[in-house]
């Protein structure tokens, strides 16, 4: 059991609560950087897949997890990104500005959705989320001059100021560095006072207003860093798949996104890398268990989402906290054992007059 005594009000705020947290997260990411070396090129193209989710997971666990704000046409904003780097790549711009431009307009059409979010909330907010993607579909197929309609459109290498990156290995060392300065960007945010506003309005609404938070700032802040990560990350898938089409940001990858983060465990940081996870392995698992499996059942088109839809409803009835949460629960048990209780994470329902109302 760990005993670690405060003695400083700065030890609530930092981000390694103490040694043994510099230790294994340093151990990780030595693993990764040393990763091209450990595994074969296929792994690692699915490692780099779990990365550039990742950072779309971080938007929408900002967004759905620390402020309460749920949208179900996050892909859109992904596909803005894409088509955004797709184009000032091909002008022949350079890749960090390119990136930079795919953020900030994703950010600014986060804005824009966002506004709805002022005043609709719930499912009312997610119906408009998916009108929007809807729309935001039927332009990427119809403006063929600008993204090449439903035929897709190629996109070149990434060119950082005359350093073409073309090989997996170099790209996956990109996407690193750009996850972990996300990640620790996301984390530094929620430690601030935006972050605590965020957590203040996902609680409860009127009472974060009533100590002075700005609703309508604060939320359309929280669309437009969402939908920029979104963009940030749809515009390194563009890179990796080289080839971007409609089709490829329709509903089923913004539920997907939505499933990563609910599947992942609301509310934290770590459940977008574990939905990452999650999202790229369950195909492969799926695809490696279905010779054993009978014809009937294995060859059926449907497998996928039947067992995604499984495991889903199997976490909201189980395991509302997600992944991290039954982690979270056995590192507990580890840690307080023999003195843990059962009832310890036993869920009690909150009667506040503030409840009704929001």
């Amino acid at each position: 059991m760990r005993f670690v005594f405060k003695t400083d009000y700065a030890q609530d705020i930092r981000l390694a609560k103490h040694g043994g947290h510099v230790f294994w997260y340093s151990l990780l990411l030595l693993t990764l950087v040393a990763a091209p070396w450990l595994i074969d090129e296929y792994w690692l193209a699915q490692l780099t897949f779990i990365l550039i989710y990742a950072i779309a997971g971080l938007g929408l666990m900002l967004l759905a997890g620390f402020t309460g704000q749920f949208s179900i046409g996050h892909a859109a904003f992904l596909g803005v990104g894409a088509y955004t780097q797709a184009v000032f790549t091909n002008m022949g711009l350079p890749f960090p500005f390119a990136l930079a431009m795919a953020g900030m307009l994703s950010a600014a059409v986060g804005v824009v959705v966002g506004l709805p979010a002022l005043r609709v909330k719930g499912i009312y907010l997610g119906i408009a989320t998916i009108a929007f993607a809807f729309i935001v579909e039927e332009v990427f197929a119809r403006w063929e001059s600008v993204t090449g309609g439903n035929s897709g459109i190629h996109i070149k290498a990434p060119n950082l100021f005359g350093w073409e990156l073309s090989s997996g290995e170099e790209f996956y060392f990109l996407c690193l560095v750009i996850t972990v300065t996300v990640t620790l960007g996301i984390l530094n945010l929620l430690r601030s006072s935006t972050g605590r506003a965020f957590v203040a309005i996902r609680d409860s609404e009127i009472s974060a207003q009533s100590m002075g938070i700005h609703l309508a700032r604060y939320k359309t802040l929280s669309f437009a860093i969402s939908a920029a990560l979104a963009g940030i990350a749809g515009a390194l898938y563009a890179h990796k798949l080289q080839f971007i089409s409609p089709d490829q940001f329709n509903i089923i990858q913004s539920i997907d996104l939505l499933l990563m983060v609910v599947i992942g465990g609301l509310g934290s940081v770590h459940g977008a890398f574990l939905g990452a996870i999650f999202l790229i392995a369950m195909p492969q698992l799926i695809a490696m268990t279905k010779d054993y499996l009978p014809a009937v059942i294995g060859q059926a088109p449907g497998l996928q989402s039947l067992v995604y839809g499984a495991v889903l409803i199997g976490f909201v009835l189980g395991e509302p906290l997600g992944l991290y949460g039954r982690w979270f629960k056995i590192r507990t048990y580890l840690q307080t054992f023999p003195f843990y209780r059962k009832g310890m994470f036993k869920r009690q329902k909150t009667f506040q007059k503030s409840d009704r109302l929001k």
